[in-house]
This record gives C-alpha cells, structure tokens and sequence, in this order.
C-alpha cells in the first residue's frame, strides 16, 4: 500500500518516517521523500494511529489526489536541487513534464492554484536555500556553486540572491546564515 506523507524533504524525514511506521510494527518495502510503502494494506483505525504518529513530528498522510500531484512535484525539485548537478541548459518545465508523466502546464497550473506562488518561484527560493547552506558550510566557492546549481555566471546568481534575500551572497556569509527557512515551510 503506498501512503503518500507530506513535509518530506531530505534523508532525516525519511528516517524519522521509518521509525514512526517501525515503532508502530508496520513493515515498510520502502520510504522515500513523500511516500512510504507497506507489505500490506492498513485498515483505517491504523491509518489514523499513523497519521497521529506523524502529526507529531510535522508530517501527515496526504489523501487528496491534488495534493499528493503538489507534494511529488516539490520532492522532485528538491531532490534534483540536493543532487548539486543541474546543467546550464537545465528546463524545470521538461524535467518536471518528464519525471511526472503530465503536461508541464498542468503541473504548474494545480501548483500556482494551490501553493499562492509559480513552480519556478518556488524552484528559484529552493536554489536560494541550497545557496545559503552552501555558503554557511563553506563548502564550495560561490563560482562552484554556480556551476552546481545551473547558473549562467555568479552574476546572475548574485541578483537573485539578493533580490530573495535583500543580501548579496558575501553579506549573507558574513551573518552565518541567520535568514535560512526550513524547507517544509515554503
């Protein structure tokens, strides 16, 4: 049985997804950012005992079709931002068109009625975040960073950080990330 959970987004959701659904004795064939699958199907009154499990560390079941088209469609972005190899020539409109197996403008379409922003906003505010971290672990340069992350030139990455942040890339260093966002609150 798949059971699709929202407010999935990195390997430690995972983790803590796994041991709600391991300390609750209902054996998973996998989890991953999103969805989780059982060995077998749930009846309802271990579904809700699911969902409370999860409510209490900020994730819970997603049961309407929209939502769960909203929640794979910001896993995706994710995940393809967190593998730091996004090509110059990279489209979000392909790609997301590609891994979904739908029209890009319904995806976007289902995704601005229901989230008050365009996929390529929250595409963009995703890319800043991934930047901020990258800047506050000090782990590449901001030149490295902006072949990683699919930038035409540190130039362009530099106005779009500040025009997300109100601060160039340096600025933000020097503060040690105090405007960085969970990834779960966008």
């Amino acid at each position: 049985m798949k059971i699709f959970i929202k407010n999935m987004v990195c390997g430690r959701c995972e983790m803590a997804v796994s041991q709600i659904f391991k300390d609750l004795g209902i054996e998973t064939v996998s989890v991953q950012l999103g969805v989780a699958e059982t060995q077998n199907d749930l009846h309802e009154k271990e579904l809700k005992n699911l969902n409370n499990q999860l409510k209490k560390i900020g994730f819970e079941i997603l049961e309407d079709q929209s939502q769960k088209q909203i929640e794979q469609t910001k896993n995706l972005i994710i995940q393809k931002i967190a593998e730091l190899d996004i090509s110059e020539d990279f489209l979000l409109s392909e790609f997301l068109s590609d891994k979904m197996h739908r029209d890009y403008s319904s995806i976007s379409k289902l995704f601005s009625q229901n989230q008050g922003s365009t996929l390529e906003q929250f595409f963009i505010l995703q890319k800043i975040e991934k930047v901020k971290e990258l800047l506050f672990y000090n782990e590449f340069s901001l030149t490295e960073i902006t072949g990683k992350l699919g930038y035409k030139s540190v130039q362009h990455l530099s106005a779009q950080f500040r025009n997300t942040t109100g601060f160039t890339p340096t600025e933000f260093k020097k503060m040690k990330g105090e405007n960085r966002l969970p990834l779960d609150k966008f």
